[in-house]
């Protein structure tokens, strides 16, 4: 199975020291029964896709609360036996949750197939969605225009080999 890990250029670096990431619970994103009821797509691409998209989202809160990390979004794509990601039965078709899964236990970098990250000009978008997460939350219109506007950026595919350099600059 497919799973989109979502994280930060800080949280990579480690994960790229330490040769995993976790410690686990991790929080993931793959392709769930919800998200596939949600989405009505029976094409594992746009699935895959919109997964994909899922972790971009929560890796714009985790830059929400890390003043320090780069205004770039990053997920890191990897493949874990079936029945390793686990979507929690209880959230149902809760929107805030389609797609989310938890992986009890660290995951190998090994097992990455691939890191996706925001181009240099994503920044200043990505750091004002950022800032205007919070009021998005709380239903201000104008915020979650901002919010929603990061989508226009594509994430940039990376093949694992290039972490060193996603990390050094």
């Amino acid at each position: 199975m497919r799973v989109y890990v979502p994280l930060t250029l800080p949280r990579l670096a480690e994960a790229h020291e330490a040769g995993e990431l976790g410690p686990g619970p991790l929080v993931a994103y793959a392709v769930t029964p919800a998200l596939r009821e949600w989405y009505v797509s029976d094409d594992i691409e746009e699935l895959e896709y919109a997964a994909l998209n899922r972790a971009a989202a929560a890796s714009l809160r985790l830059i929400a609360g890390d003043p320090g990390a780069a205004r770039r979004r990053v997920v890191v794509a990897a493949d874990v036996p079936d029945g390793a990601a686990v979507a929690d039965p209880d959230r149902g078709l809760d929107r805030e949750a389609l797609g989310e899964v938890r992986i009890a236990s660290a995951l190998p970098l090994a097992k990455a197939a691939a890191v996706h990250v925001d181009s240099g000009d994503a920044e200043g978008d990505v750091a004002a969605a950022a800032s205007a997460l919070g009021a998005a939350d709380q239903g201000d219109d104008d915020a979650r225009f901002v919010v929603d506007g990061v989508e226009d950026h594509e994430l940039l595919w990376f093949a694992t080999q290039e972490i060193p350099g996603l990390i050094a600059g």
